[in-house]
């Protein structure tokens, strides 16, 4: 499967933005982990606004910094939104108030936890009608979310929008599920080359599980979220030079992604 990356998104702790975190993903500057901090989408009315988790938020923000850095209008985009748990906090509320003795529900509550409600707060902050596709798979869902988008860029032949996000859960979830923090990335990918392109993207499988090192920190990080495990392809573009990443995939094997700058 072969793409040109046009724009990227990106936050997580330490991670503010792709264009501010590029030298720390390269391997340039140390990685610090800081706090992650999501704003409120300015996109969305405000009724709307006040209903969203960090999830909303969170997806939102790296779409709307890769379609930025591309310099795409955002309602032109197919998009592919991927998370191995989606909203947890919300999750957590339900799970409260199904174990009270009111067992009452708050429909805002019910609406927000479909899996795929960021994609359509995605099409009520962008007024995009395009084509839509959320899925999950697990620990694995980055890599499949690449997949999906990979295939669908191929077959249709228009650009697409790739959204992976994952967000902790409280306890006593957490427990179960330990996911260290909120971490989100988008890819705007063009079926060939722009003048905003950023790279070409060749990805194959591989029946090996990822072997490749990544900058101390952000080793760690990798293994935090399943969206965290863009990290290897991240670090490959950041280098702005040929390079290699693998990227972990289903059934124990890895998608071998061959990055190069434009």
């Amino acid at each position: 499967m072969r793409a040109w990356v046009e724009g990227i998104g990106l936050i997580g702790p330490g991670l503010r933005g792709w264009r501010d975190s590029r030298a720390v993903l390269a391997g340039h500057e140390p990685y610090v982990a800081q706090p992650v901090t999501v704003p409120a989408s300015d996109w969305l009315p405000p009724a709307e606004r006040r209903r969203t988790g960090l999830a909303v938020r969170l997806a939102l923000a790296v779409g709307r910094e890769a379609c930025e850095h591309a310099h795409r209008d955002p309602r032109t985009l197919a998009t592919v939104f991927t998370s191995s748990g989606g909203d947890g906090d919300n999750q957590h509320v339900i799970c409260e108030s199904l174990a009270s003795a009111t067992r009452e529900l708050s429909p805002t509550r019910f609406h927000n936890s479909v899996h795929n409600a960021p994609a359509g707060y995605w099409g009520v902050a962008t007024g995009s009608m395009e084509n839509s596709t959320t899925l999950c798979a697990y620990d694995w869902s980055f890599g499949a979310g690449l997949v999906e988008a990979l295939t669908w860029l191929g077959q249709e032949q228009q650009p697409i929008l790739l959204i992976a996000y994952d967000t902790p859960y409280p306890e006593p979830m957490h427990a179960v599920r330990p996911l260290v923090a909120a971490f989100g990335v988008a890819f705007v990918f063009t079926p060939g080359a722009t003048g905003h392109s950023v790279a070409t993207l060749e990805v194959d499988l591989s029946p090996d599980a990822p072997t490749g090192s990544l900058p101390a920190g952000l080793d760690v990080l990798c293994g935090s979220a399943p969206s965290a495990r863009s990290l290897p392809m991240l670090h490959a573009l950041a280098r702005a030079a040929a390079t290699t990443a693998q990227v972990e995939y289903l059934d124990g094997r890895s998608l071998i992604a061959l990055c190069t700058p434009c």
